[in-house]
């Protein structure tokens, strides 16, 4: 589904940000992506979005070289993604319905779909009765079940979570972790990169470490690797 060969990243002034990453994620899989601040992890997630283009090496994604999609066409692409910010990223002068419709109307989806499909997100995520507040009214994690509803209404094959529970508490932490998981189990790609060790301990998940802009530890990886040993 993802698949990571030989890339390279290094910007113009000549900094390398990755460096020979060689990764692949299959459907359905739910990994942590891990690693100190500049690392490299925003970086490997910047390229998935074609925010940044890779220097060398190939990307795949979705069976698509993301190389070769030309820049008129990335927004299609991007349909396939739902992303999670940790700042939230939410519309201070919308209400949370609006936040939330904003993300179907872009991508002209029929507006007789659109009301039903917010609900049923919001009534997911656990905040319907939420719909007319205002980001302000909310706490930090009604905010950002707020940024997941608006990431999944779209039904994205891949989610994306930067940082998601960087500005939260355990308590909301573990709440935001438990609706991953069951994105997730619907089949959905889930790709969460945070700094946060102690979030790892919560549950067991593929993790992958990334140090210097190399990969040092997937314990996928590894699993096997000792297996065959």
């Amino acid at each position: 589904m993802i698949k990571f060969t030989n890339v390279e990243k290094t910007y113009a002034d000549g900094s390398k940000s990755l460096c020979n990453i060689n990764l692949g994620i299959k459907q359905g899989e739910f990994v942590f992506l891990v690693g100190h601040s500049g690392a490299g992890k925003s970086t490997l997630l910047k390229l998935l979005t074609r925010e940044e283009k890779l220097s060398d090496g190939r990307l795949s994604v979705l069976g698509e070289e993301i190389t070769k999609i030309k820049t008129n066409k990335i927004h299609k692409y991007r349909r396939n993604l739902g992303i999670v910010f940790q700042d939230f990223k939410l519309l201070n002068e919308k209400t949370v319905f609006e936040n939330v419709e904003i993300a179907m109307r872009v991508v002209g989806e029929n507006s007789k779909k659109i009301r039903p499909r917010v609900m049923e997100v919001l009534h997911r995520v656990g905040i319907a009765d939420k719909c007319n507040k205002y980001p302000t009214e909310l706490s930090g994690g009604e905010c950002q079940r707020v940024g997941i509803a608006r990431a999944i209404v779209n039904k994205p094959s891949i989610v994306i979570a930067d940082e998601c529970t960087g500005n939260l508490d355990l308590n909301n932490s573990v709440e935001i972790l438990k609706l991953l998981n069951e994105i997730n189990a619907e089949g959905v790609t889930v790709i969460m990169a945070t700094h946060d060790t102690e979030i790892l301990k919560l549950q067991p998940k593929r993790v992958i470490e990334i140090e210097q802009g190399k990969i040092i530890k997937d314990t996928k990886r590894d699993f096997y690797d000792e297996a065959v040993i």
